[in-house]
C-alpha cells in the first residue's frame, strides 16, 4: 500500500503543474457540454497513463539515445503545438449553451495525443522521474507504484473537469476570451521553445 501511495503522490506532483494537458482540459471544460468534458478527460487520462507507463519502462532513454527521433518529435511537436495555440487565440467560443460546441471526437483524440505524446519535455521529465524511482523500488512493487501514478491521473483530470464544468456558468464570454488568449499565448510560447530546442540540436 505504501508504494501505491508513493505512486499516487508522485503522479499528482507530475500532472498538477499547469501544462499543455491541463490547458486543454480546462479549455474543454469551459467550452464544451458536460458529457464531452468528461469524455475528453478520459481520453487525456488514457494518453497520460500510457505516457507514464512508457516513461516508467524507459522510452525517454530511447529518445535521448536517438538524436534523429528526438529531432523529429521536437520539429513535429513544435509545429502542431503552435497551431493549437494559434487556433485557441483565434477561437470565438461563447458560453451560450444553445450553441452546439461539440468538436469531432477524432479532433479531441488527436489533440489529446499531441499535447501528451508530442511533448518532449514531458517524456524526458517523466522518464527521469518515474524511471529513476523504478530503480529504487523493491522487487514486485512496480505494479503498486504505477497503479498509484495512474490513479493520480484519473483523480486529477476528472477532478478539474468536474470543478470547472460546475462553475463554468459563472464565466462570461469576455472572461472566456481572455482565458483562450492567455492559454493560446502560453501554448504558442511553449511550441516556439520546442522549435528552438530543435534548432539547437540541428546547429
Amino acid at each position: 500500500m505504501i508504494y501505491y501511495l508513493q505512486g499516487l503522490t508522485m503522479g499528482l506532483a507530475y500532472v498538477a503543474p499547469i501544462g499543455l494537458q491541463n490547458l486543454f482540459v480546462i479549455n474543454t471544460a469551459l467550452t464544451q457540454k458536460r458529457n464531452r468534458v468528461f469524455l475528453t478527460a478520459l481520453i487525456v487520462i488514457f494518453f497520460d497513463v500510457t505516457l507514464a507507463l512508457a516513461c516508467f519502462f524507459g522510452v525517454g532513454a530511447i529518445m535521448k539515445q536517438s538524436k534523429l527521433l528526438e529531432m523529429a518529435v521536437l520539429l513535429i511537436g513544435s509545429i502542431i503545438v503552435i497551431m493549437i495555440g494559434i487556433s485557441l487565440i483565434r477561437a470565438k467560443d461563447t458560453m451560450d449553451s444553445s450553441t452546439d460546441v461539440n468538436i469531432p471526437i477524432f479532433k479531441v483524440i488527436s489533440t489529446a495525443c499531441v499535447v501528451t505524446w508530442f511533448n518532449p519535455q514531458a517524456i524526458i521529465d517523466g522518464s527521469m522521474m518515474l524511471g529513476a524511482f523504478k530503480a529504487t523500488l523493491p522487487v514486485g512493487q512496480d505494479l503498486s507504484f504505477i497503479l498509484g501514478v495512474a490513479s493520480a491521473s484519473c483523480l486529477w483530470f476528472m477532478g478539474i473537469s468536474a470543478v470547472i464544468s460546475l462553475f463554468s456558468a459563472k464565466i462570461t464570454d469576455s472572461v472566456l476570451r481572455v482565458i483562450n488568449i492567455v492559454c493560446g499565448v502560453v501554448i504558442v510560447i511553449y511550441g516556439a521553445k520546442l522549435g528552438l530546442n530543435f534548432l539547437n540540436i540541428l546547429f
